[in-house]
């Protein structure tokens, strides 16, 4: 690709390689063509504007950032307000405690279970096959039938 191609503000079978090499006439046309290129590209900046513009796409972008923006906005309050209430009210700490003594009936219903099968094996093999756990729970050994 030559620098023509490259660059299209030369002239037309212009080829600079560099600055110093450039005569007087061939800058005034370099500057020239940089202006023309600035000016066309304004021109379609400008156009590209109100295109857009009329077209009323910024208006309904708009519009559309302003409707998300006041939604996440009222659900963040709503969100608040309830959580505000929640609070007042005591469903939270109510929450909180259910959970607690739900927690201390389980504890307490699986230690019943453990007990009661412990009992229960003990009492089925009512002999020295029975050993203590460290745990503090017991376990059946159980021997091999030959």
């Amino acid at each position: 690709m030559s620098n023509t191609e490259k660059n299209p503000s030369t002239s037309a079978g212009t080829r600079i390689t560099s600055l110093k090499d450039m005569t007087p006439e061939q800058t005034a046309d370099a500057i020239k063509n940089i202006a023309k290129n600035i000016r066309e590209s304004s021109y379609k900046m400008r156009e590209a504007v109100k295109a857009i513009r009329q077209s009323g796409a910024i208006d309904e972008l708009t519009e559309a950032v302003r409707e998300a923006t006041i939604a996440a906005r009222d659900t963040a309050r709503e969100i608040s307000d309830t959580a505000k209430d929640m609070r007042e009210r005591g469903v939270i700490r109510e929450t909180i405690n259910a959970a607690e003594e739900v927690n201390v009936a389980a504890r307490e219903t699986a230690r019943t279970v453990r007990e009661t099968v412990s009992r229960k094996e003990r009492s089925e093999l009512g002999s020295p096959e029975v050993a203590e756990r460290p745990s503090g729970r017991t376990r059946t050994r159980e021997t091999p039938t030959l």
